[in-house]
């Protein structure tokens, strides 16, 4: 699948400007490597065998294309072409996957709602003709993701994964900052201090800071919220 490049400007302007009835995009294919890498899921990998992850009634999730920043529109005009056409016997849901995040910015912090996998929605349903012609011309849909042009359910297990981590009950913080890189501590007996980051715990939400503390290199465990990018 030909990726749209979610950082050039230019195309977000021109996906902005066109009307929604030019939305909807060339076929086009993707690999299960580009999209693991793009999902952020460590061993996400997608079945050769079409029927795995299907449900008795041949219902599946599928994983849907489209332009980043469009999701929620996408998933409202799927809904309204599911009961326009007919189509909520062979289409049945369409998610937008998103998580709670906590960022931390000049000192204060804020919960947003932020897009897991952006430029992708999810789709459960029953594939046919008609039911992949309903969603893949769906305005703001650029194709369905499989390997080569034949879409590929998800695996249960991989389902499984994606609903634990909407459902998830502490927030993710979002961490701006890498080893080797200045940050400021925003909280706690070493508040503005600054210091260079040494390692970070990402299972517990922990980072080490070398502070200069009475003229000598000390390392301090702070939690992610207890720091900001310098």
């Amino acid at each position: 699948m030909d990726f749209l490049d979610q950082d050039d400007p230019q195309k977000d302007l021109e996906a902005q400007q066109a009307p929604e009835s030019e939305l909807a995009a060339d076929d086009s294919s993707n690999t299960a490597d580009t999209l693991a890498e793009d999902f952020g899921i460590p061993g996400l990998e997608f079945p050769v065998d079409e029927l795995e992850g299907q449900e008795v009634d041949g219902r599946a999730w599928y994983v849907v294309h489209c332009y980043s920043g469009y999701e929620n529109k996408v998933r409202h005009n799927l809904e309204q072409r599911m009961e326009s056409m007919g189509m909520k016997d062979k289409i049945f849901d369409v998610v937008v996957p998103t998580e709670e995040e906590i960022e931390v910015k000049e000192g204060k912090r804020r919960t947003v709602e932020r897009r897991v996998f952006p430029g992708y929605i999810l789709v459960n349903m029953i594939l046919t003709e008609e039911s992949w012609y309903v969603v893949r011309n769906t305005p703001g849909v650029t194709g369905f993701v499989g390997m080569g042009n034949n879409p590929t359910p998800l695996r249960p297990e991989e389902v499984a994964q994606i609903i634990k981590r909407m459902e998830a009950e502490a927030p993710r913080i979002k961490v701006t900052f890498r080893p080797g890189e200045r940050v400021r501590i925003v909280d706690g007996p070493f508040n503005d201090f600054r210091g260079t980051v040494s390692e970070i715990d990402m299972e517990r939400a922990k980072v080490r800071v070398m502070v200069n503390f009475f003229g000598r290199e000390t390392p301090v465990e702070l939690d992610f919220l207890q720091v900001e990018k310098s």
